[in-house]
């Protein structure tokens, strides 16, 4: 009988320890969950020492910064258009003439008139007078056989012909051509004339630059310009001239700026659409972090630092700002941890990895249980 009590007793001290281990374990199980549900993940980045390079851009045509559309000079028929588009001409070149029979004649007849005025002198008013009545004539019939034919001002291409033989010239613009200038603006009455040439050699693109980007330029910085066919293809460039007037649209303030060409790929032809990217700010060896990282309120500019668990909002003194990177002048020393503001939540760029930062109650050391959670 003794030794079943005793049994029996040892039964349930055995069962009431198993029950106090495992209510312990399992208060232990809910202490570290807890503990773990009140972590909070800090993203941070990392400060280091590099290169930061400000660049503004925009978008353009390939256009020759010397071009002209060509009319003749009277109206008439034509009679003969010697050259077609993608000729190359030389400068003095004969490109297209009118039916010139009706000015020929009256050009004979002004030169005889001329010719017999010259004869009789000058000695009295009235012989002075029929003179120059018969020069100026000769001179008015000169022109008008000079404004038939179309001639070459400079060594290009031909881009255009705007009309065909027995046609109409399309009426004239006194000098014999109208001159399209880079803006696509022509003196004459047109911005097309009869037969369009360019100069290929000399190319240029016209880009509109926000008010913000355009205060950065200024003429003489070199420039980059990319092709959107022609990949891997890269021209440079230099800015010309920067528009005093900017040109609106949709509300957006902007300022045409031209772009030189310096050097000039085989492979790009006029009418391309490219793209143009101005240098404006470059430093090197300097403290930088990523520019998503930095925040501008009430005209102070802050990074928030992470040191010792604390996030500490800080001011900082920016250099060169880049679409990636900015230089930090001051506030930031190479390798500080910086926390991105909330909408770069996610990404963890810059060399800095993932840190975390515990709430109250986490054990020292980064959670979990003590001797690493045996």
């Amino acid at each position: 009988m003794k030794v079943s009590i005793r049994r029996r007793a040892l039964i349930t001290n055995g069962a009431l320890t198993v029950l106090l281990l495992g209510g312990a374990g399992l208060a232990y199980a809910q202490l570290g969950t807890g503990q773990a549900a009140g972590e909070t993940t800090v993203r941070t980045v990392t400060a280091s020492r590099g290169s930061v390079t400000a660049a503004v851009s925009a978008s353009g045509a390939v256009e020759s910064s010397q071009a002209r559309a060509l009319s003749f000079g009277t109206s008439g028929t034509v009679e003969k258009i010697y050259v077609k588009a993608g000729d190359k001409v030389a400068k003095g070149d004969l490109l297209a003439r009118l039916d010139d029979a009706a000015v020929q004649e009256s050009l004979s007849a002004a030169k005889a008139t001329y010719d017999s005025a010259v004869a009789d002198g000058t000695d009295t008013a009235a012989l002075y007078a029929s003179y120059i009545k018969a020069r100026n004539a000769y001179r008015e019939a000169q022109r008008a056989v000079a404004a038939t034919v179309l001639k070459a001002p400079f060594k290009g291409t031909i881009t255009a012909v705007n009309g065909s033989v027995g046609g109409s010239s399309g009426g004239g613009s006194s000098g014999g051509q109208s001159t399209s200038q880079s803006s696509g603006e022509s003196s004459g009455e047109s911005s097309s004339g009869f037969i369009e040439l360019a100069d290929t050699t000399k190319l240029q693109l016209v880009g509109t630059f926000t008010e913000s980007d355009v205060g950065r330029l200024k003429q003489g910085q070199e420039a980059t310009v990319t092709f959107d066919a022609l990949p891997g293809v890269t021209a440079t460039g230099e800015v010309t001239q920067i528009e005093p007037v900017a040109a609106t649209s949709d509300n957006v303030v902007q300022y045409p700026v031209t772009v030189t060409f310096t050097k000039v790929p085989s492979q790009v032809r006029l009418g391309q659409t490219a793209t143009v990217e101005v240098v404006v700010g470059q430093a090197e060896n300097v403290v930088t972090v990523p520019s998503t990282a930095i925040s501008t309120s009430g005209g102070q500019t802050s990074v928030t630092l992470l040191k010792n668990g604390t996030q500490t909002r800080t001011a900082v003194e920016v250099g060169v700002r880049g679409t990636a990177t900015t230089e930090i002048k001051s506030g930031v020393s190479e390798g500080d941890q910086i926390v991105p503001p909330a909408t770069s939540t996610g990404t963890t760029t810059g060399g800095g990895g993932g840190q975390r930062q515990f709430g109250g109650g986490g054990f020292p050391g980064g959670g979990g249980m003590p001797g690493g959670g045996r």
